[in-house]
Order: C-alpha cells, then structure tokens, then sequence
C-alpha cells in the first residue's frame, strides 16, 4: 500500500489527528504517522468496501451513511456503528433545522439566525465528541474536560 500514496489519506491530516490526543509536548515519528496512514486508509477501505457490495447487491450506485453504519456493524464494529448511527442522526436533524430555519429567497430576521447558529454551534459540540475517545485505565483519573474522553466500550 505505501506504493500507492495518492490513495492514503493525507499524512498532515492523520498527524494533526494524532496530535490531538497525546500531550502538548509529545513527538510523533513519521513512521508512526505513516503506519496510522495506512492503517486508517485501510479501514476505511474495508467498511466502504463492504457498504459498497451492499448496495451493488441492491442495484444502488450510492453509499449513504445508513450503509457506512450497516458495513460497521456487520464487521463486528458495533461500538462504531453506535457512535456513528448518534453522529447521523443529529447531522440529518441539524440539516433539517438549518433547512427550516433560511427561507427560499435566502433572507433571515435576526432571531431567526441567532436560533440558527445557536442550533449550529450545540450540534458542533454534540456530534463531534464521539469521535474523540480516550480509554482509561483502572484507577485513572475521570476529571476529564471532554466526557466523550471518559469512554470505555463495554
């Protein structure tokens, strides 16, 4: 897979994602950002891959998030598949909020947008703790400013 960069997902990308866990003052190898590279990029290969038979089966030529979510699960990857089912259904509420609340001419009273990105900024914050987990370890501490770090799969 390393002979096929342009099919990885970018390493600045994985890095920055890295990063966002470790300590401030932790360094990261470029061998170890390589090899999340390409693990992540073959992950994702393999759901999509298994949604896209999915849906080939189907006669379908598009992937939705409802088969991302199906494939996840199917690959034993329920505690994913919960997390991403959550992330889907609040992104679909929050698109059917932003698409009630801009009228057809594209105008807004003032209220309405402050209802607008009120809604906005709180699903900001609500869909993307779930991709940001951290387990714990018997005893560590559970005084964490994300609780979404605090998850543990059963």
């Amino acid at each position: 897979m390393a002979n096929e960069p342009d099919k990885l997902l970018p390493i600045a990308n994985v890095g920055r994602i890295m990063k966002q866990i470790l300590p401030p003052n932790a360094k990261i190898s470029k061998e170890a950002k390589q090899t999340i590279q390409e693990c992540a990029t073959e992950f994702i290969s393999f759901v999509t891959g298994e949604a896209s038979d999915k849906c080939h089966k189907e006669n379908r030529k598009t992937v939705n998030g409802d088969d991302i979510c199906w494939a996840l699960s199917t690959l034993g990857f329920d505690h994913y598949s919960d997390a991403i089912v959550r992330y889907l259904h609040k992104y679909r509420e929050f698109e059917r909020e932003k698409a009630k609340h801009i009228r057809p001419t594209g105008t807004q009273d003032k209220d309405e947008e402050s209802d607008y990105n009120c809604c906005q900024a709180e699903l900001q914050i609500e869909t993307t703790t779930p991709s940001e987990f951290r387990f714990l370890e018997e005893g560590s501490s559970s005084k964490l400013s994300n609780p979404a770090q605090a998850y543990k799969p059963s």
